[in-house]
């Protein structure tokens, strides 16, 4: 599983011109599901985007997770993140999940964060979404597990 997360001062999700997902300060995180992406890995990224620690403490440092700062996750499925493009002009997605397969490790992964955060929204699996973000820092981290 990969997340490209991004700390942001607000995100929010469109798609057919209504905004279904919105957050203020807190993380967008764009997730891709891979072919072998089980429980495990997909509790690891839960864990991991729930305690990464990415949000500024007292004297500025990293120090503090998305918990700590009682911030919202915006979780997008964007399957392009498990593209191959180490050749050619055009992106291989082989190493992407199924759409069945990442319908379902994306909608474990949702269920999951929101069993232990409170503020969790999404966009909409395989829909034309359309992301606005302000980046806060800018902070930028990719993830897999």
């Amino acid at each position: 599983m990969i997340a490209l997360i991004q700390r942001v001062s607000q995100a929010s999700v469109e798609v057919d011109t209504k905004i279904i997902g919105a957050i203020d300060s807190g993380l967008l995180a764009l997730v891709a599901v891979q072919p072998g992406d089980d429980e495990t890995r997909i509790q690891r990224m839960c864990e991991r985007l729930l305690s990464y620690r990415v949000f500024g403490d007292q004297q500025g440092k990293m120090n503090l997770s998305l918990q700590d700062v009682a911030g919202g996750l915006l979780l997008v499925s964007q399957f392009t993140l498990a593209a191959n493009t180490t050749s050619g002009k055009r992106p291989s997605f082989s190493s992407a999940a199924s759409p069945e397969h990442g319908l379902k490790g994306f909608e474990r992964l949702v269920s999951l964060c929101r069993e232990q955060h409170p503020k969790v929204e999404t966009g909409r699996f395989g829909a034309d979404m359309k992301v606005q973000l302000i980046n806060d820092g800018p902070v930028t981290f990719w993830l897999e597990t």
